[in-house]
């Protein structure tokens, strides 16, 4: 694997921190700005909203410029975002700050999986991104209890600047990792990448990721409470905790990788299935304090499996416009993370139980599962039909070509070496 996948994954890490340290600063944040913690919470969403608005709308309007142009300017206005968030003087320009440092999100991992799976050959792409993505849940593991205990013991200011510090440290990478003369986006302005998002099967494989992730969010956002009152943890274990929830989700995105790389729908059905069974389990996993870190381990190792393969799936289906739909895909995610959370919220505040927004991420990852397969059914219905020689000289039968199978009213006889090449099926997408 080349060296640029370390720049990437090194501004994968700042991103990652960045997201995440907020919600273990939250009650500092609250004291030093004289506000609640409801309120310093919008805080969160202020940064989901920047990447949700940020991803597609910073991907289109760069489309044209060379993508390691467009990832150090990223990184760019990510470190600014935070150096100015460590200087905020007060909640609204905090609130600001925030929302600006969220804009890159997106478009840097979308940009960075087109450039990630532009330098390695076809059969490694999946591992190419899940490699990026290493950046982001080793930070899960590394990053945001580091930057959240030098936020309680240095203040929550220190904290942002030395996010800016990795954002300058991933800056010097690309400069120095990725090919100068690395690929530009294809010259078809907003509207032709606009008119890419126009597929059926782009918009299924987007519902799958705010299906499936959904999933995950209904139950983690909720961890806390989980590992405590019903697992019977003390506060201060989990921390800990949550570290192998970063274990698990590392060793899922690198499986996930591989996997995909040898059948990507296959690894996809998989992975949301394993996530259903984790989640419907959960509330008997919670009843033991082994049982409760095993069950954090898995839940990280099954939602990941599938983050590469999803990503993957969507660069595919819009190929006219790679950057803008890999970059969707990451606001897809932050819509899931906000979606699954507030359904998981209603689980809890029906009375349902400490456990129950587990029981609902395992009805969302479900209907993960069958946007997924609708997406499936949707793929053979548009399987292009070739023309392949019969036998007998100057006739053919047209054979529908899906994957590696072939039907037809007859078995065509052995084509030529050209023409198994121009027969040759997607890899990426077979089982």
């Amino acid at each position: 694997m080349p060296l640029a996948l370390l720049a990437l994954a090194v501004g994968a890490f700042g991103i990652g921190t960045t997201e995440f340290v907020m919600m273990g600063l939250l009650p500092n944040v609250a004291d030093d700005l004289d506000i609640s913690i409801p309120v310093a919470g919008h805080l969160v969403s202020a940064y989901a909203l920047g990447v949700v608005i940020g991803a597609p709308l910073l991907a289109a309007v760069t489309a044209k410029l060379p993508r390691r142009r467009v990832l150090i300017g990223l990184m760019v206005l990510f470190v600014v975002g935070n150096a100015l968030s460590a200087a905020a003087p007060d909640y609204h320009l905090l609130m600001a700050a925030r929302f600006l440092s969220g804009l890159p999100h997106g478009a840097f991992f979308g940009v960075g999986a087109v450039v990630a799976t532009g330098l390695v050959a076809p059969e490694r792409k999946a591992r190419s991104v899940s490699l990026m993505f290493l950046g982001l849940t080793v930070a899960n593991i590394v990053g945001v209890p580091v930057a959240t205990a030098m936020g309680q013991q240095l203040g929550w200011r220190a904290t942002f600047l030395a996010v800016s510090a990795i954002g300058l440290a991933a800056i010097a990478a690309l400069a120095l990792l990725v090919p100068a003369d690395h690929g530009h986006g294809e010259a078809t302005g907003l509207r032709g990448e606009l008119r890419a998002l126009r597929s059926v099967p782009v918009w299924l494989a987007l519902g799958t990721t705010v299906a499936g992730f959904g999933a995950l969010f209904s139950a983690y956002s909720y961890i806390t409470p989980m590992l405590t009152d019903s697992a019977g943890y003390a506060e201060s274990s989990v921390t800990l905790l949550l570290a192998l929830f970063g274990v698990g989700a590392t060793a899922g995105n690198l499986l996930g990788g591989r996997l995909a790389d040898h059948s990507l729908r296959g690894t996809l059905f998989g992975g949301l299935l394993a996530l259903a069974v984790v989640l419907a389990f959960f509330p008997l996993l919670m009843t033991a304090g082994w049982s409760a870190a095993v069950a954090v381990v898995l839940l990280g190792m099954a939602a990941f499996t599938t983050g590469s393969p999803l990503q993957l799936m969507v660069m595919e289906k819009a190929a006219a416009a790679p950057s803008l739909a890999s970059s969707a895909n990451q606001g897809a995610f932050n819509l899931a993370n906000a979606g699954g959370a507030w359904i998981g919220g209603l689980a809890l505040a029906a009375g349902f139980g400490v456990t129950s927004p587990a029981v609902t991420g395992a009805l969302l990852a479900v209907l993960g599962l069958a946007v997924a397969g609708v997406a499936y059914l949707v793929d053979l219905r548009r399987a292009p039909v070739v023309a392949v020689p019969s036998p007998v000289r100057g006739s053919g039968n047209p054979v529908r070509v899906s994957g590696s199978c072939e039907t037809g009213p007859h078995r065509p006889a052995a084509p030529s070496p050209s023409e198994r090449v121009s027969q040759q099926p997607t890899p990426a997408t077979d089982w």
